[in-house]
C-alpha cells in the first residue's frame, strides 16, 4: 500500500514537471537565440575595430545570416573576403528571425545604418536594435 502511494505521488510530480518543462523550453530557446545573434553582432563589431575595415552582417532569410569581413569596403561579397554563415535554427529549431536592415560596423565601432532584428517563436518575440553609435541592445 505504501509503495502505491509513493508511486502515485511520484507520477503526479513527474507529470507536473513535464508540463512545466514543455512551457519553458520555447522561452529558453528564444533567449538562447537572442544571445547567439547578439554575440555574433558584437563579434562583428569588435573585428571591425581590430581589422580596421568594415564588417557586415547580411540577413538572408528567416533563419540564415552571414558575417562578412568586407576588406575592400564595397558592401558586396567578393573573392578572398572571409564569410561566416550562420543558421539560427541549427541550435534553436523553432526560432525565426527578421531584420529591417543589414548592419555594417565601421572601424571606429560605430554602425553605418540603423537595424533591428526580431526573433520569434511560440514563446513570443524579442527585438535586437543596433544604433548608429554601434550600441547593440535587446528589447522585449
Amino acid at each position: 500500500m505504501e509503495l502505491m502511494i509513493v508511486l502515485g505521488i511520484l507520477s503526479i510530480t513527474l507529470l507536473f514537471t513535464n508540463m512545466w518543462l514543455s512551457t519553458q523550453l520555447p522561452h529558453w530557446r528564444l533567449n538562447g537565440a537572442v544571445r547567439q545573434v547578439m554575440s555574433d553582432l558584437a563579434s562583428a563589431k569588435m573585428r571591425a575595430v581590430v581589422a580596421r575595415n568594415r564588417h557586415r552582417v547580411f540577413f538572408q532569410d528567416h533563419r540564415h545570416y552571414l558575417i562578412l569581413d568586407d576588406k575592400n569596403n564595397n558592401g558586396k561579397i567578393d573573392v578572398g573576403e572571409s564569410q561566416e554563415p550562420r543558421d539560427i535554427q541549427a541550435d534553436y529549431q523553432d526560432v525565426t528571425l527578421m531584420a529591417s536592415n543589414n548592419p555594417s560596423f565601421l572601424p571606429r565601432g560605430t554602425a553605418s545604418n540603423l537595424a533591428s532584428i526580431t526573433l520569434k517563436n511560440s514563446a513570443g518575440s524579442k527585438k535586437i536594435t543596433i544604433s548608429i553609435t554601434g550600441r547593440i541592445k535587446v528589447k522585449s
